[in-house]
């Protein structure tokens, strides 16, 4: 498996090897050639649409549309009319899926470009320029695609951040629970470890329901099953269980319990994505068991690891540090198709976990710093913090760099690693091998001998191995 983490030096000989190249013989410049003859660029907008594509005659033509569906579905039969085979668009906000959807439904290859790569050079920025310039880019060639999954997985990406965002208002909803309890003085949530648990929420629902009594309360929940003595429990139920206080518990605990159900309800349409996915994997079916273990927390209630199994081949769980959920958050964006990317490394540079030199006059003054919502490398990135507890090799490892370079460039240097095992485990469909990330016990043992004998020779002693 390749290193996690390469650093690439400039070579001592690059100035003779620049002067050299420079010396040769000059030699005719070359004109670009056309070789996307039937294509099309677009500019997008909120209200309007403005395509500059390539008809059958070889002439460039430029039309104008606004962005109702039925609009849309015109441009469409009109570039497929024309024969254009490839569009270029900008990601423009959320303005360019549906285009984007309409266009690749009708058999069009469509790329879609970072705005910040190819900026207008004329001087003068309109809507008619940017869709000429992407045109003309696109027909020569000098167009860079970015990775967008195909739909399916986009479906359950979209899905996976709805969940999210309910997720988060129910963590919220908690939050606010948590602080009216705190304004009637009730003391159990400093006492069990869950307020989320099951003697957490049926208290909370006691409560709410307008029982004030610490005996009452106290009966209907187990207490042989917590830590705290009951005389703790029955103390922190009293509280001042003033009237509103009960009302505003009662309402928040009624929003809690709705996005919860929201929760649920998404992962539904989950579920029935990844039995898609499963449909069009064209492997081996899966057999699909039904979870057995209580969810717990933000847990699915369905068994997701079957699912990730069926649908990647191997089991990608084994790996230190991934779990299920950051897996599926991986694959919504990724897909499984690896070979998009040519190898590891430019994986992990698209993933923005590859260092990215500044080097002028042959030498490095800097590197780069590019901040990243990718839902994927940030998966990649919880699961790297995660490993700081861990007694595997990969815990021992960012621990390592942790105490040489500091917590956030161990974070990156683990994250990138498990990128590149993902990546070769998905691609090759082979199992985790963990001796290949087993540590160099003697190589380690050379170097902290050779650090000790350094730092002994500063202080004029020697160090001998002992008989």
């Amino acid at each position: 498996m390749p290193c996690f983490y390469k650093h690439k030096n400039m070579s001592k000989n690059s100035k003779k090897k620049k002067r050299a190249a420079a010396g040769k013989a000059a030699k005719k410049m070359e004109r670009f050639e056309l070789l996307n003859p039937h294509s099309a660029g677009i500019d997008i907008g909120s209200m309007l649409m403005v395509v500059s594509y390539t008809d059958k005659e070889g002439m460039i033509n430029l039309r104008e549309f606004d962005s109702f569906t039925s609009s849309l579905y015109e441009l469409a039969e009109l570039l497929q009319k024309e024969g254009v085979e490839k569009v270029v668009m900008e990601a423009t906000g959320p303005y360019w899926e549906a285009i984007y959807n309409i266009l690749e439904k009708h058999g069009m290859e469509m790329f879609l470009v970072n705005p910040s790569h190819y900026r207008n050079v004329s001087a003068q920025k309109t809507d008619i320029n940017d869709a000429q310039w992407l045109h003309q880019l696109l027909a020569h060639g000098l167009i860079r695609n970015s990775h967008i999954a195909p739909e399916l997985y986009r479906e359950l990406r979209q899905y996976l951040h709805e969940r999210e965002i309910y997720q988060n208002h129910k963590s919220d909803s908690l939050n606010r629970m948590q602080k009216t309890l705190t304004l009637m003085n009730v003391k159990f949530q400093h006492l069990i470890s869950d307020v989320e648990g099951v003697s957490g929420m049926k208290l909370l629902r006691a409560i709410s329901s307008g029982i004030s009594d610490p005996q009452t309360l106290l009966a209907r929940i187990d207490v042989t099953k917590l830590k705290a003595s009951p005389e703790d429990l029955l103390s922190s139920l009293q509280g001042d269980y003033k009237q509103h206080y009960i009302h505003i518990l009662s309402n928040t605990l009624k929003s809690y319990d709705f996005f919860k159900e929201q929760m649920l309800a998404y992962e539904s349409h989950i579920e029935q994505t990844l039995r898609e996915l499963l449909a069009c994997n064209g492997e081996q079916k899966t057999a699909i068991q039904k979870k057995t273990r209580m969810v717990r927390k933000n847990q699915y209630s369905f068994n997701l690891k079957d699912y990730l199994l069926g649908i990647f081949g191997i089991d990608l769980t084994e790996v230190e540090g991934l779990d299920e959920i950051g897996l599926l958050t991986i694959l919504a964006v990724t897909g499984t198709n690896m070979k998009k990317w040519p190898t590891a490394e430019h994986f992990a540079s698209w993933l923005n976990l590859s260092p990215r030199p500044k080097i002028s006059g042959g030498k490095v003054i800097g590197y780069e710093k590019r901040a990243s919502n990718n839902p994927a490398t940030q998966a990649f990135r919880l699961a790297a913090h995660c490993l700081w507890q861990s007694k595997g090799p990969m815990g021992q490892q960012y621990r390592r760099l942790a105490a040489t370079k500091g917590s956030k460039k161990a974070i990156k240097a683990i994250a990138r690693k498990l990128a590149v095992i993902f990546y070769h485990m998905v691609l090759n469909k082979q199992a985790f091998d963990a001796t290949k990330v087993q540590p160099d016990l003697e190589q380690q043992k050379a170097r902290k001998i050779a650090r000790l004998q350094k730092e002994a020779a500063k202080l004029g002693l020697t160090i001998q191995k002992a008989a």
